[in-house]
């Protein structure tokens, strides 16, 4: 199977629809499977005292302020579904709460996501097991014993995942990737490993693809210079072709793992061996 590609729009959008339709548009023109968002009810995943403190933001000058600029609704998501469609290419998001996954329902996604962050929040996890949609459930900052338990919600769910490795510093350096936790990863659950990645370049996405990875998603922007958290974690549109164009190389490099002479070698081995 194809590497899945999601370029990860997060909330690199910074509130503007228009920018978040250029996103998809690169995303699309440079061939990734899918985008994906994230999804908060502010209320719910911050304190009232967090909120309250001071943030400078382009929206004002609290946490607020900042965190509800960065939020779409119901408004610019039915947009962006329907745009999503047109430009064929598909889209999900990571809910950070529990009323954000259920607002997420009406959209029939065909994917969940699980951020590092939420990874330990079991009811969020229950709530999204419940479902029973694939599920991409990143691994940052994670113990053993908390991706254990993690799955053991999936499964016991009846639910299909895919863990996802993943370092969660913003940028990641790469000789932080660690990416022999693939493989422990897939040995240790025995199920689909991809991995999310917040490294600048595609040096380390493209080893991931080597160490055997079903999806790959790194998260993207139009100008690493833009206002924003994630921004300087992100790659922009001519790195993201370049990257999905690498990971389609990569593919075929590894080929299937059958054991088939190609026509150069047969012509080279009946010149040899007669």
């Amino acid at each position: 199977m194809p590497v899945f590609v999601i370029g990860e729009i997060g909330i690199n959008h910074n509130g503007d629809l228009e920018l978040a339709k250029r996103l998809i548009d690169a995303a699309a023109a440079s061939g990734c499977d899918a985008v994906k968002f994230q999804k908060r009810t502010v209320n719910a995943v911050y304190t009232q005292e967090y909120l309250d403190s001071p943030r400078e933001s382009p929206w004002g000058t609290t946490q607020r302020a900042q965190k509800e600029g960065l939020e779409f609704g119901q408004k610019e998501y039915d947009i962006i579904d329907i745009y999503c469609r047109e430009k064929n290419i598909s889209w999900f998001a990571s809910s950070w709460d529990i009323e954000s996954q259920r607002f997420l329902r009406r959209y029939r996604l065909k994917y969940n996501k699980i951020a590092s962050a939420m990874l330990t929040r079991d009811d969020l996890l229950k709530e999204i097991a419940s479902e029973g949609r694939y599920t991409y459930i990143s691994t940052g900052m994670s113990s053993w014993d908390e991706i254990d338990h993690a799955v053991e919600i999936f499964r016991a769910a009846g639910c299909p995942f895919e863990l996802m490795h993943c370092n969660s510093s913003y940028p990641m350096a790469e000789q932080d990737a660690n990416l022999r936790m693939i493989g422990e990863l897939r040995k240790r659950y025995n199920c689909p490993v991809g991995y999310s990645g917040h490294e600048t370049g595609i040096r380390v996405s493209l080893l991931a693809v080597g160490a055997g990875v079903s999806s790959i998603e790194r998260h993207i922007t139009l100008d690493r210079n833009m206002y924003g958290s994630d921004q300087k974690a992100s790659i922009e549109p001519e790195t993201l072709r370049e990257l999905v164009s690498e990971i389609r190389r990569a593919e075929r490099i590894m080929g299937n793992g059958e054991r088939v002479l190609s026509e150069a070698e047969l012509a080279v081995k009946a010149k040899l061996r007669g």
